[in-house]
């Protein structure tokens, strides 16, 4: 397994290499930019690693290319070290995505604490990623028809209710409804809601109680 690549943005020459020394004498690749604009100019290797960001920077800020990072794909969370922080900053750049806020000087524990933090959210992330993946593959395979009914069944609807909405027989639905529920390899209503939920079909708060069959 390769190690992480911590992404060091920062244009003060020195803080660079001293924090480069620190992180691959912890066992961590490091990658180092003088500024946002060449962290831009190629691609990053997104996984596993992470952002540290100066903020104050010429050209563009360290909150600005984390806003300019937020609309691409990015995964690599951002820590942000500086020296000219102050608590309404931290608290945006938190707001907007930022694992952690660190003030210089910053020790080490306290430096590799956090990103060994963010290397483990990253890493909760990608597995929710993953396994949500996999559900939306299996939703996948349902037919158009199948589709509409899970979407009914989910929501409460009992077969009789789902026949008359789509102009079919009760017993078509129960067939229908027992394909879903192999599609999805799931053996309950409540599984097929939990699925549904996780998936944006249906909305955790959306009032709809699960019914009977």
């Amino acid at each position: 397994m390769t190690s992480p690549v911590i992404h060091i943005v920062d244009d003060d020459v020195s803080f660079r290499t001293a924090v480069a020394r620190l992180l691959q004498a912890s066992g961590y690749e490091v990658a180092l930019y003088e500024s946002a604009r060449q962290l831009l100019e190629k691609p990053l290797d997104l996984e596993p690693g992470c952002l540290l960001l100066d903020v104050r920077m010429p050209g563009l800020s360290g909150p600005e290319l984390q806003a300019r990072l937020a609309n691409t794909e990015n995964t690599l969370p951002i820590i942000f070290l500086t020296g000219h922080g102050d608590i309404r900053m931290s608290v945006r750049a938190i707001k907007a995505g930022a694992e952690d806020f660190l003030s210089k000087p910053v020790s080490r524990k306290t430096l590799i604490e956090a990103i060994q933090r963010a290397l483990v959210r990253q890493e909760e992330a990608r597995e929710r990623n993953l396994r949500l993946g996999s559900l939306r593959a299996l939703v996948a395979t349902l037919t158009p028809r199948e589709s509409e009914v899970f979407a009914l069944i989910v929501r409460g609807k009992l077969n009789k209710q789902i026949a008359h909405e789509l102009g079919t027989s009760e017993r078509t639905i129960k067939a229908h409804r027992h394909a879903v529920m192999q599609k999805l390899k799931v053996a309950s209503l409540a599984e097929a809601v939990s699925i549904a939920e996780r998936i944006g079909i249906l909305a955790v708060a959306s009032g709809d109680e699960p019914g009977g069959t």
